[in-house]
């Protein structure tokens, strides 16, 4: 019995045959169709919609669905034919508020409708693939009513007008019209795009096409940019109150065109409004204005600097080669410095501190500037000025400010070693006159030019303090050595290191008994000090105080030079000299001599001697005596050489000598360099080699040493943490790429395409280069959300960026093992970049990824990564259907879970 097989039995249901009535479906269809009669005409509070339903349900429980469904529409077909009719009856404004009040008769009808037929909705419908009911009775609104023959093209016809209204000034009813706008958006995309949008916006692009052209016929620049401006502002309100949001970006497009793309070139070169009259005065208001508009259009910006460029340039030439404006050099270079000061104002205030308007106008400078040969002694003598009477009384703070200014000045020059020669020389007379109105501000200058040079630039200039307080020391202890000299005249004497100083060779100068004695002993002191020195007297250097006795008793203190000095200590034995006989006594050279005549006689107020016969020329027949009447109102009275404030022509071609001279060793140096690797070298190849080897400018770096020691430091920092070697990235190429990013963080004015030459790669593999070597070194940049938007024109996602980020940092975080989530870094711009690009594709909005790759400095296959990875983790908010992952499941994202902990 136990080896019988099992058997299953298994009782069904008890079938029996269901006799339906024959006229079942028509019946119940009648019920439900004097139901959607009642319901149109707004007389549906007596029907019982739970009757209604089950009948509904019935007739698809018994295979009546295809009766029922086309039942349905062809009843609601008839219904909106006849709301047609009434709405096409409509006369003038009644004509939108009949169409806008018969959409929300419907609409509340097609909602009772729904409901009834849910079952068929759920069942037959999805079964035959067929419209549901809403959407079908949508559709059928828009066959019967909205593309109704009559109403088509008058209501598109009432819209435009309503518009255009709206746009000449008058007040309409926008409620109404964005009922009907909406009605069209719930109808469908394509419908509102092909009814609606595509009519309005080839309107409009009509109506502006014709009022620009009008507006530029009347207006000035700045009034042509106003009511641009203000149409855009106007656009922006009408998307707001009663369009698409979508239609944002094509309408404000149709506007840029029309009205700032077309007329470019007329507005900025416009006579006596243009961007060079705003430029010239000072119209910041009307320049922001333009650079806001401008900066909507394709080349907008680069048309603005083009023509500020030019202008500036063409300005700068005509400031610098005057002759009457470089007259006075301390007038120069304030000229120089107020025009920078403006511009800086205008990029700033104007321009919103644009990087590529600040490189224009550095670039502009620099041109200009090196026109005139002479700015480089310009500059020092203005740098004289200051620190010897202009910068008295004045704040620290406002010295640093002035003294940053010159610096600035001082970096467009491509000439900086002959400035180094004439500051040595203005600052020698500084010091050794006593006349610098702070040594704090002179040596911060120093500081700044050692920053900037290096310290070979500024090791001759600080050796000249370090010889001014050493001289101090030696005065101490020769007149502490030499005690009965506190009597009579008093001797300082500065000791000059040969090579520091701009010394010239001794000029012959006879002094005084008195003088000469206390020169002698001091000569003995310093060489019985100093063994194996030699002394030299550079007379013309050197200053004195005498005491003397005018007229009735009059005592004066006078402040000359030593040559002064010489020449009025003979009027002590004699009250008549004659010229032959003053150069004999003092055997000064004629040149010298002459200039110091002229300035202790010819000049009014310091003329203490005369002279026979009267002129301001000094002639070898002329005789000088006493002047007894000379009086002053100041007991101390400094009287000056007579000198050119400027070099004379031979004193600059002399000048000129010197730093030929100095160059010398840098042009034999880079003859050797080149003649070691190349070992043989015809004669107009060395030259060519030697000249691109000083080229002075080639990255605009080559006298910035902080910038050559930052690139020095970065590239060892890239060695230690990455081989370059495997992304491609050579030596030259890794050489130029540390020098922009040291550039870009100090920051410096660095010249990208010079770069993207010198590295021998293409512009698209150099900045994928820089910006994987950036990123290796951990010198990224910080991209912020908002600027973001406002630079691609996408500022309402701002909100949705910063929750996908959110979101995705949490979900990410919590697939990371806990030892790990500690070190994870999220502040990487790529993944700024990648929420803002999914977050503007969700809304269709157009963002160029080329140029949102460039901006946040990744690849485009990082970005990629990042893209997928967060589309996977954060697809309900980024608009993606698919399911929820975990963060090490989702392809590509292994490497990038250990890239980030």
């Amino acid at each position: 019995m136990s080896n019988q097989k099992k058997r299953n039995f298994q009782i069904e249901a008890f079938k029996h045959r269901v006799v339906v009535d024959p006229k079942y479906a028509d019946k119940t269809w009648q019920i439900l169709e004097r139901a959607i009669h009642q319901i149109y005409n707004q007389d549906a509070s007596g029907l019982s919609f739970e009757e209604l339903y089950r009948n509904a349900y019935n007739m698809v429980l018994h295979k009546f669905g295809e009766k029922l469904y086309t039942g349905f529409i062809a009843t609601m077909t008839g219904h909106l034919k006849e709301k047609a009719r009434l709405i096409e009856a409509a006369q003038g404004g009644a004509f939108l508020e009949e169409l806008n009040k018969k959409w929300n008769e419907h609409n509340k009808a097609l909602e009772m409708i729904r409901d009834i037929l849910m079952y068929m909705d759920r069942t037959y419908i999805e079964s035959t693939k067929k419209p549901h009911v809403h959407p079908m009775g949508l559709s059928l609104w828009r066959d019967n009513v909205v593309h109704s023959p009559k109403i088509h093209t008058r209501l598109l016809n009432t819209l435009l007008d309503l518009v255009y209204k709206e746009r000449t000034g008058e007040v309409i009813d926008r409620g109404l019209v964005r009922n009907v706008t909406k009605m069209f958006m719930d109808l469908g995309e394509s419908v509102y795009q092909d009814d609606f949008e595509k009519p309005f916006l080839e309107a409009s692009s009509e109506f502006y096409k014709v009022e620009s052209q009008e507006f530029i016929e009347s207006c000035d620049c700045g009034d042509y940019l106003k009511k641009a401006e203000k149409r855009l502002t106007e656009e922006i309100d009408r998307v707001g109150h009663y369009l698409d949001a979508k239609s944002e970006d094509k309408i404000t497009s149709v506007v840029e065109r029309e009205m700032i793309a077309n007329h470019m070139q007329r507005l900025v070169h416009m006579e006596n409004s243009g961007l060079v009259n705003m430029l010239l005065n000072d119209k910041y208001e009307d320049l922001g204005r333009m650079y806001s508009l401008f900066r909507r259009v394709t080349n907008g910006l680069s048309t603005v600097r083009d023509v500020m460029t030019s202008h500036l340039r063409e300005m700068g030439k005509q400031l610098v080669t005057d002759p009457e404006k470089s007259k006075d050099p301390v007038e120069f270079v304030q000229r120089l410095l107020d025009e920078r000061d403006k511009y800086d104002k205008i990029i700033s205030t104007a321009f919103g501190n644009d990087k590529t308007f600040q490189n224009a106008s550095n670039s502009s400078f620099e041109y200009f500037i090196n026109l005139n040969t002479r700015s480089p002694e310009f500059i020092s003598l203005f740098v004289d000025d200051k620190l010897r009477k202009g910068l008295k009384g004045i704040a620290d703070v406002d010295v640093e400010v002035i003294l940053d200014k010159v610096m600035m000045l001082f970096r467009y020059l491509q000439e900086k070693d002959v400035f180094e020669k004439y500051y040595k020389q203005h600052l020698a007379k500084r010091l050794l006159s006593g006349k610098t109105v702070s040594d704090d501000a002179e040596k911060s200058l120093i500081v700044k030019l050692k920053t900037e040079c290096g310290y070979q630039f500024t090791s001759k200039l600080e050796g000249m303090f370090t010889d001014m307080k050493t001289s101090e020391d030696t005065m101490r202890g020769f007149y502490g050595s030499h005690p009965e000299l506190s009597e009579g005249p008093t001797l300082t004497v500065q000791i000059l290191t040969t090579g520091s100083w701009p010394t010239q060779p001794a000029v012959p100068c006879n002094l005084p008994a008195e003088v000469s004695v206390l020169c002698e002993k001091f000569r003995s002191y310093y060489l019985g000090t100093h063994t194996g020195r030699r002394l030299s007297w550079q007379t013309n250097m050197g200053t004195a105080d005498i005491k003397a006795v005018f007229g009735k008793g009059q005592k004066h203190e006078l402040n000359v030079s030593t040559f002064q000095m010489c020449v009025l200590m003979l009027f002590n034995n004699s009250d008549r000299l004659s010229y032959k006989e003053i150069e004999q006594a003092t055997e000064i050279p004629a040149p010298e001599l002459r200039r110091c005549l002229q300035s202790l006689a010819c000049v009014k107020g310091k003329n203490v001697i005369k002279k026979e016969p009267m002129s301001k020329d000094i002639g070898e027949d002329d005789l000088f005596v006493v002047n007894d009447k000379f009086t002053s109102k100041f007991y101390k009275v400094k009287i000056g050489t007579v000198v050119a404030q400027k070099e004379t022509e031979p004193e600059k071609q002399e000048t000129r000598h010197r730093v030929e001279e100095d160059r010398k060793p840098q042009i034999e140096a880079a003859i050797v360099r080149i003649m070691k690797s190349r070992k043989i070298l015809d004669h107009n190849n060395i030259i060519a080699e030697v000249t691109k080897q000083l080229q002075p400018r080639k990255l605009d770096l080559s006298d910035n040493n902080l910038v050559v020691r930052k690139a020095a430091e970065i590239r060892r920092l890239c060695d230690a943490q990455f081989d370059s070697s495997i992304i491609g990235v050579g030596e030259i190429c890794k050489a130029v790429i540390c020098l922009e990013i040291a550039a870009s963080r100090l920051p410096v004015i660095f010249d990208r395409q010079a770069a993207v030459k010198l590295s021998g790669m293409s512009e698209k593999a150099y900045t994928r280069s820089f910006n994987s070597l950036q990123n290796v070194i951990g010198f990224k940049i910080k991209l912020n959300i908002k600027e973001l938007a406002i630079q691609f024109g996408c500022v309402r996602i701002i909100k949705s960026v910063q929750n996908i980020l959110s979101s995705y940092k949490e979900r990410f975080l919590a697939s990371l093992p806990a030892s790990r989530r500690a070190n994870a870094d999220f502040t990487r711009p790529v993944f700024t970049a990648a929420a803002f690009y999914l977050c503007a594709k969700k809304q269709k909005l157009k963002v160029d990824k080329l140029r949102l790759i460039k901006v946040c400095g990744t690849s485009e296959s990082e970005f990629a990564c990042v893209s997928t990875s967060m589309t996977d983790l954060c697809f309900d908010c980024v608009g993606v259907s698919k399911e929820k992952k975990d963060a090490k499941d989702v392809k590509g994202n292994r490497g990038m879970v250990n890239h980030l902990s």
